[in-house]
């Protein structure tokens, strides 16, 4: 008789893959919401960035806070959302938030004051932009330099729904960004890896070199040995 296929168990995984493993298991809710609510709060914002690891083009931030009369059905980690998913549900929590705002650190920038520190000031420009303003946050896993309460919350994209809307509005607009510059430096194929490093990605480095999008700070393009010559208008 045959057998069922065995599925590998946490030690066989890569960690990427048991990350995602366990994102899935987690379920996005609005319990941390509640909390702040019960406490006294009324504009609780999630907080979230998408693109720390791209080797190309901003890292992009976005802050929600959401309606807690209205749900949203089938928020959670963008990650784990396919791309047509995350196209529905992308207008659906822009109409129907209180607010939500998205802000955006160039590649320049990130190599002046390196990654943590750009992501940060991101989500911190996408909470000032917020109107109505918030008066308590929910941040996936760091703290900002705001006077703001706020919480960090590990693996806070796959828990809380608020930051689940702000993960899925970042990943669509800098989806966006990746796609259009696709068109001007066709030869790296960002409309497919959004700028991340794939063998694709790595391939086009080494033999075209980095454009002055390209993260200059990062190894796998600073390692290129083709120097950057590609110029844009």
């Amino acid at each position: 008789m045959p057998t069922a296929a065995k599925l590998p168990d946490e030690s066989e995984l890569s960690p990427s893959a048991a990350k995602l493993r366990l994102l899935k298991r987690l379920r996005c809710t609005l319990r941390y919401e509640k909390k702040a609510w019960e406490a006294g709060a009324v504009m609780v914002a999630g907080v979230d960035e998408v693109g720390r690891g791209s080797l190309f083009g901003p890292v992009v931030a976005s802050a929600v806070i959401l309606d807690r009369g209205y749900r949203i059905r089938g928020l959670r980690d963008s990650k784990l959302l396919l791309p047509e998913r995350r196209e529905l549900l992308a207008p659906r929590i822009r109409e129907h938030a209180i607010a939500w705002a998205v802000a955006a650190v160039d590649a320049a920038r990130i190599d002046q004051i390196n990654i943590y520190h750009a992501s940060r000031l991101a989500m911190r420009e996408a909470v000032m932009r917020l109107a109505p303003a918030a008066d308590h946050l929910l941040i996936d896993a760091m703290r900002l330099d705001c006077d703001l309460p706020q919480r960090a919350i590990i693996h806070g994209d796959a828990l809380s729904a608020s930051i689940a809307a702000a993960s899925i509005l970042a990943k669509v607009e800098r989806d966006r960004i990746m796609c259009e510059w696709d068109a001007v430096f066709p030869e790296y194929g960002l409309a497919s890896h959004k700028g991340y490093s794939t063998p694709q990605h790595i391939a086009a480095l080494q033999q075209y070199g980095p454009t002055p999008l390209h993260r200059q700070s990062f190894a796998p393009v600073w390692n290129s040995p083709v120097q950057q010559v590609m110029e844009f208008e």
